[in-house]
């Protein structure tokens, strides 16, 4: 288990959002870690979120690669432009595939890694396994909001 303090802890300690917010006790509680040049998540999911006997909801996992991919859009934006914090990024879409069914009794890996950007704006693709078997992967697209969208200062 990794003892380091988590992204969301770090920069983002008050963050109510429902998949990745440390500050939303009813949430799920990703928590993203820096691995080589992507990020990296592991967590249990709850048998609540099953959608079919031991095996997890669609909805599920697309919040899942959702909130993890854009802890990676936001951390590479930071270090491409030379910030201090990660400025607040936001989903513009994304596309999930699901490639197999996802158990719900065994802890998931999220991988996550940025493919292209620009000053305000990172693609990320990411992938969601349970043990060996990929069961899913995410194309996405991630921009920094400013000032005046609701999300600005939501870290």
């Amino acid at each position: 288990m990794n003892t380091e303090i988590s992204l969301q802890d770090r920069y983002a300690a008050q963050s109510i959002c429902y998949g990745c917010g440390p500050n939303n006790p009813l949430g799920l509680q990703v928590k993203s870690f820096p691995e080589g040049d992507g990020l990296v998540c592991v967590i249990q999911p709850d048998s609540k979120y099953q959608a079919f006997s031991g095996f997890l909801y669609g909805g599920l996992i697309g919040c899942l690669l959702d909130c993890h991919c854009n802890w990676a859009a936001a951390m590479h934006l930071m270090a491409k432009n030379e910030l201090n914090v990660p400025p607040c990024t936001v989903t513009a879409q994304y596309t999930v595939k699901f490639l197999r069914p996802t158990p719900v009794a065994v802890p998931l890996r999220l991988v996550a890694k940025v493919i292209s950007s620009t000053d305000k704006k990172a693609e990320v693709y990411g992938e969601l396994f349970a043990g060996q078997d990929l069961c899913a992967t995410c194309d996405a697209v991630f921009v920094a909001v400013k000032p005046g969208h609701p999300a600005y200062h939501r870290w």
